[in-house]
C-alpha cells in the first residue's frame, strides 16, 4: 500500500470522525437555546461515580471570590458534630439586617460553601443581607440525616447569634441550587414542623424527589451537568441504600410529603432539558393547590446549572435576578 493511500484513507477517517463527532453534538445540543450554548457543554455529560467523586469534590473545594462590597469570615456552629460556617455580610454599617441561609449544591455527594461564595457576595450585596453558608456533610459517608441536621443546627444559630451577627432573626429565608434547593425545601418543611418562621424558600432547579432516579424514560433531558446515572448514584448515596418507589425517610426527599399547607412562600426555577423539571414544577403546582403563595419559573431551553455555565446571558441574568427580586420582597 503506497504512502499516498495510507494518507488518502487517514484522512477520510478523520473525515468520518469529525462527521460523527458533529452529529453528536447536534444531537445532544437538541433543544438547548442558542445563547446557552457552550463548547464545555459535551464535557459535563459524564456521570458521577465512586471512581470520579474525588474529582468532582476536589474541583468543588476551590474558593470563588465574593466580590466587591462584601467580606466573607469563617464561623463554627456549636452543635455535634461541629458546622464550618461560612457568613458573608455587607462591609457597609448595618444591624438588624435580614439574613438567607444559603445551601450549596452538588449532588449531596460533593460541593462546598466556598466554591458558591461568589452567590453568597451577590445575595449580600444585591439584599443587603448576611448569607450564611454551612459546610454540611457529604454522603456517601454521611447519608440522610446528617446534611439536614447540619444545616437546621445552622439555622438554629443564626437565631440564637442574631445580636451578635447583626441580623433579624425573624427575617431568614432558606435557599439553593440543585441539592441545595432539596434541601431548602426539607429545611422550610422541618422548620414548619419545629415552629421555626422563615419568610421564603427559593429552590433552584432542586433535587427533591428520589423517584426521579427511578425512571427508565426522561424525555431527552438530563444531558448535562445532572445526568440519570449520577442521579441514581447520588441518591442512594444520601439514602444510604438504593431509591424505592414504596417509600423514603421523612424529609429525605421532600416532594414526598403530601400536606404542603402551611409553608414558606416559594420562588421555584428550572429549566426544561433539566432531568429535574418536572419534580420542580409538581412541587410548585402542589404548594399552590395547597395555599402556598409560589412563583414558578420554567425556562426553555435551559439545562441543569445553566445559570452557572452562561452567567451574562440575558436569559440567566433574568433568572438569577427573580430569585433576588423574590427574596426582596420577602425579606
Amino acid at each position: 500500500m503506497t504512502k499516498r493511500l495510507l494518507a488518502a484513507l487517514a484522512g477520510v477517517s478523520a473525515v468520518a470522525y469529525v462527521v460523527r463527532l458533529r452529529a453528536r453534538m447536534q444531537a445532544l445540543l437538541a433543544g438547548v437555546s442558542g445563547e446557552l450554548r457552550s463548547p464545555i457543554l459535551p464535557l459535563t455529560a459524564r456521570s458521577i461515580s465512586n471512581r470520579s467523586l474525588w474529582v468532582g469534590r476536589l474541583g468543588m473545594s476551590i474558593a470563588t471570590k465574593p466580590g466587591r462590597g462584601v467580606t466573607t469570615v469563617q464561623r463554627h456552629v456549636d452543635s455535634t458534630p461541629p458546622v464550618r460556617v461560612l457568613v458573608t455580610a455587607p462591609t457597609s454599617e448595618g444591624t438588624r439586617r435580614p439574613a438567607v441561609l444559603h445551601l450549596h449544591g452538588g449532588g449531596m455527594v460533593v460541593g462546598s460553601p466556598q466554591f458558591e461564595v461568589f452567590e453568597s457576595g451577590r445575595l449580600a450585596r444585591e439584599l443587603d443581607a448576611v448569607v450564611v453558608s454551612p459546610d454540611y456533610r457529604l454522603a456517601p459517608e454521611h447519608p440522610f440525616p446528617a446534611a439536614l441536621d447540619d444545616c437546621m443546627a445552622t439555622l438554629t444559630w443564626m437565631r440564637d447569634h442574631a445580636d451578635e451577627l447583626g441580623i433579624d432573626g425573624d427575617r431568614i429565608a432558606v435557599m439553593g441550587s440543585s441539592a441545595g434547593g432539596g434541601l431548602s425545601a426539607a429545611v422550610a418543611q422541618r422548620s414548619t414542623d419545629e415552629g421555626i418562621p422563615l419568610r421564603a424558600q427559593v429552590l433552584v432547579y432542586p433535587m427533591m424527589d428520589d423517584r426521579t432516579a427511578l425512571r427508565d424514560d426522561h424525555g431527552g433531558r438530563g444531558r448535562f451537568m445532572w445526568t440519570p446515572e449520577s442521579s441514581r448514584w447520588a441518591w442512594t448515596a444520601y439514602l444510604g441504600r438504593e431509591p424505592q418507589e414504596s417509600q423514603a425517610p421523612e424529609y429525605a426527599a421532600p416532594a414526598r410529603r403530601t400536606d404542603l399547607t402551611g409553608l414558606p412562600p416559594a420562588w421555584i426555577g428550572v429549566g426544561d432539558l433539566d432531568i429535574l423539571y418536572d419534580e420542580g414544577v409538581t412541587y410548585a403546582e402542589r404548594l399552590t393547590a395547597h395555599g402556598v403563595p409560589t412563583e414558578l419559573v420554567a425556562v426553555t431551553g435551559m439545562y441543569h446549572g445553566a445559570d452557572g455555565i452562561k452567567p451574562k446571558v440575558p436569559a440567566m441574568r433574568a433568572f438569577r435576578r427573580g430569585m433576588s427580586e423574590y427574596l426582596r420582597a420577602h425579606l
